[in-house]
């Protein structure tokens, strides 16, 4: 059964100069895994711009509490290049809450827009 659907789009350019005007920006939004490729490389901007994207739409899909950390989510990929999620903290808490067994999630980036759509899974 499907407890929530969210989505969301980032543009990139605008995610970026955020980013550059505060740099502990990325820290607050995402967790060390994320901000680093497996090859130990920083990430690139659309990437990142899509797991922000993805983070406001699992936000959406349990319903948009205030109370959510950032960091309390993250988005890794499988080997076969699938995204995830991972959730523990006060998004844990609001999915279980819901009843949410599982996590379904797509990225893209193209034309200088980012988006995921998350839906969340009783």
């Amino acid at each position: 059964m499907i407890i929530g659907v969210g989505i969301d789009v980032a543009e990139i350019a605008r995610f970026g100069a955020a980013l550059e005007r505060t740099p502990q920006l990325a820290e607050r939004l995402f967790v060390e895994r994320e901000l680093v490729l497996d090859s130990g490389e920083r990430r690139g901007v659309a990437s990142l711009a899509a797991r922000f994207a993805a983070k406001e739409a699992l936000a959406k899909a349990l319903g948009a509490p205030g109370d959510l950390l950032w960091t309390d989510a993250e988005v890794w990929v499988e080997e076969s290049g699938q995204p995830r999620l991972r959730v523990k903290g006060g998004v844990a808490a609001r999915a279980a809450e819901l009843g949410v067994r599982a996590w379904h999630v797509s990225l893209s980036h193209d034309a200088g827009v980012a988006s995921a759509v998350v839906i969340a899974e009783g």
